[in-house]
C-alpha cells in the first residue's frame, strides 16, 4: 500500500467509524478542540495513522480510542471496531433519586389522575408547602 493510503483525516476516520453521526458533526468537534491526536488538540484536516491515540467526548462520554487501521469510507458496525480498540473508561452510571425541583414521586401506571390529597403529598414532598 502507498503511503497516501495509509492516512486519512481525523474527521473522516471519526465518522467512518460511527463515532459522530455526520461527517459535519466530527468536523465541528475537531474545531471546537475537542479532539486530541496523541496529545495535541487536532484540526480537522490532520492525518490518522495507525497507531494513534485519539480522545474526545460524544454525547456526554469521553472515548479514547487506539487506531488500528483507516478507512475512507463509513462502515458497517463490525467492521467499524476493528479498525480501532476502545480505552475509555467506563461510563459512570448515575442514579437520580431526587428530580430537578426536589425528591421524586412515581404513581402505579393506570391510577388516573392525582387527587387533591395526592397534590398535597406531592408538594409538600417536593418542599411546597
Amino acid at each position: 500500500m502507498s503511503d497516501e493510503a495509509e492516512r486519512v483525516r481525523v474527521d473522516v476516520w471519526l465518522w467512518g467509524v460511527r463515532m459522530f453521526r455526520t461527517r459535519s458533526a466530527a468536523t465541528e468537534a475537531c474545531k471546537r478542540g475537542g479532539v486530541r491526536i496523541n496529545g495535541v488538540v487536532a484540526k480537522p484536516a490532520r492525518d490518522v495513522v495507525a497507531g494513534d491515540r485519539i480522545t474526545f467526548r460524544v454525547a456526554g462520554r469521553a472515548r479514547e480510542l487506539d487506531v488500528v487501521g483507516v478507512t475512507k469510507k463509513r462502515v458497517g458496525a463490525p467492521i467499524a471496531a476493528e479498525l480501532y480498540n476502545d480505552l475509555s473508561p467506563e461510563p459512570q452510571r448515575v442514579e437520580r433519586l431526587v428530580g430537578r425541583d426536589g425528591p421524586t414521586a412515581e404513581r402505579e401506571r393506570g391510577t388516573g389522575r392525582p387527587t387533591k390529597r395526592d397534590r398535597r403529598q406531592l408538594d409538600q414532598l417536593r418542599g411546597r408547602d
